[in-house]
């Protein structure tokens, strides 16, 4: 993530404000610039001016419900903004707790909107382009005595969110009770839009024989390699292989759980990296966190600068009296698969800019 400040005063800003803290003035993320800017009223009540003299209407969930801070160029006849345009189910909101559930979703789902854009990754929506096109269900368990449970999930291009995942409580019981050392709302996004990127950039391609070779072959049975996971858990061996025990459950899991790891990495690293952020210690043999300037970075780079940024992370949040933020190891079979991932998206990036297939 980039750091944002304010073009009246200055002031450091945060990814999700809408308004600056010392000056007041009214703020909307601007995808079309990849900025967090200052609006003011045009005059006609309906569009605001940004400091650069363009034109923006803001997100009618941002108008409607104040759960976006996006904003949409005025002559785009889209009322949603990139990120809310692939909503297409949302909780009831006449059920309490929805609102809040599904603000937190959003707010997810923007930051992987994010890094989608900054990877240069093709991003359509289905309205545009239903059979490659990207569509989010944000959905509750059915009440009543024996409640229908809303599997969180994706099958062609349409990934379906059970809004209990923006519930602390709830996701952390079903953390510990799944064995999970890392369970965010953001992590599930980045987890389930890896299997849609699959479908896309891997499937039908001269890429796939080279994941089979690293990830294994995707045409065993998904179903009972997924029940086998379930009743005998993950190999002895699985750390030294894979980014996580589940991972091990089938090759699609594997190519997720991976790909969710390389976001995690690349917008860690862009924020350390906007942030001047270096780590000098004494010692010569100890790893250091150079200066990386702007991404894209080789793929060697952010291997090299991300366990240090992970160590001086862990020992933050050890010496806050929390776990580590990142409890995950890193062998050679794991970063060859990162390895792969990187150049996919590379290649794909190559391709038009995501923020132009998400507008057309």
């Amino acid at each position: 993530m980039k750091l944002f400040h304010c073009d009246e005063c200055g002031q450091l800003l945060y990814f999700e404000n809408s308004v600056c803290m010392n000056c007041g003035v009214m703020l909307a993320y601007l995808p079309d610039v990849a900025k967090v800017n200052g609006l003011k009223p045009s005059g006609n009540g309906e569009t605001w001016l940004a400091s650069t003299g363009k034109s923006y209407r803001l997100c009618r969930n941002y108008q409607k419900y104040n759960i976006c801070n996006w904003a949409v160029v005025s002559d785009d006849p889209n009322p949603y903004c990139i990120s809310c345009r692939l909503t297409r189910t949302t909780p009831d909101l006449t059920v309490e707790g929805n609102l809040e559930s599904w603000q937190r979703l959003e707010l997810a789902k923007r930051r992987l909107v994010y890094t989608v854009i900054a990877l240069n990754l093709p991003l359509r929506n289905k309205v545009n382009d239903p059979q490659h096109g990207l569509m989010f269900h944000f959905l509750a368990d059915e009440p009543g005595a024996a409640p229908i449970p809303v599997l969180t999930g994706h099958e062609d291009g349409v990934i379906t969110i059970n809004v209990a995942e923006a519930d602390d409580a709830e996701r952390e019981r079903r953390r510990v009770a799944l064995r999970e050392p890392y369970r965010t709302p953001l992590g599930h996004f980045r987890h389930e839009i890896g299997h849609y990127y699959w479908d896309l950039l891997i499937q039908n391609t001269d890429r796939l024989d080279g994941f089979r070779t690293l990830f294994g072959d995707e045409r065993i049975d998904y179903a009972t390699a997924l029940r086998t996971y379930y009743e005998k858990g993950a190999p002895p061996d699985w750390s030294q292989r894979f980014i996580s025990a589940y991972s091990t459950s089938h090759p699609w899991e594997d190519w997720a759980e991976t790909w969710a790891h390389y976001m995690h990495m690349a917008d860690t690293l862009e924020t350390a990296a906007a942030s001047g952020l270096t780590l000098t210690p004494p010692r010569e043999d100890e790893p250091s966190l150079a200066a990386m300037g702007e991404p894209p970075w080789p793929f060697d780079l952010m291997v090299k600068s991300w366990f240090p940024l992970t160590l001086v992370l862990n020992n933050i949040n050890r010496g806050l009296g929390l776990r580590d933020v990142y409890p995950f190891l890193m062998p050679k079979p794991v970063t060859d698969k990162l390895r792969f991932v990187h150049e996919v998206i590379r290649d794909a990036g190559r391709l038009q800019p995501a923020v132009q297939t998400a507008l057309n």
